[in-house]
């Protein structure tokens, strides 16, 4: 990416839709990541709280973004749905390791180290990174994909399903060599 320009954040290409709310006990908007959202220091995913979203959610999403890989794709680090209406928070973990905190019924696709779960931070070298965390409110109980579709599958059905979005941007930069 040139000097001074930013790559777009995926939901600028879908309608606007009403903001709510995600708070983190382990991300500081804007600020940088922990060592345990690193691929290679935990690869932990994070807390996440969502509040204020519209009172017609019947299941949310979750999904980690960096627009900043050198892929001219960005990168997917978490695809998650069908995470039920009642649940408003995932601990720490949760999308990672046992899992330990998943919502049962909730969906995990491959993210683009081909994994299902949370794969953490890794840009390369002496770079620094947006990691953009989405909340999406979405208008049914199911997606509708299942866990074999790739994360622009879910992202063309999240376009057409999302009520409302909150999101939480952290950076990280890996030492340069």
């Amino acid at each position: 990416m040139a000097e001074g320009k930013r790559a777009p954040l995926p939901h600028d290409f879908h309608p606007p839709v009403p903001e709510f709310t995600v708070v983190s006990d382990d991300i500081v908007p804007g600020g940088v990541l922990k060592d345990g959202q690193v691929y290679s220091a935990g690869n932990v995913s994070p807390h996440l709280r969502w509040e204020g979203f519209p009172a017609e959610a019947k299941s949310f999403a979750v999904t980690c973004f960096d627009p900043d890989a050198p892929t001219g794709s960005g990168f997917w680090h978490w695809v998650l749905f069908d995470i039920p209406a009642s649940v408003t928070e995932l601990p720490a973990g949760a999308g990672s390791g046992s899992f330990e905190g998943l919502p049962a019924g909730a969906v995990h696709v491959r993210n683009d180290y081909g994994s299902q779960d949370f794969g953490g931070a890794a840009p390369p070298a002496g770079e620094n990174h947006r990691y953009v965390f989405t909340v999406y409110a979405v208008d049914s109980e199911k997606l509708g994909p299942d866990a074999d579709v790739s994360p622009a599958v879910v992202g063309f059905n999240l376009r057409f399903h999302t009520l409302g979005r909150a999101q939480l941007i952290a950076e990280y930069a890996s030492p340069a060599q």
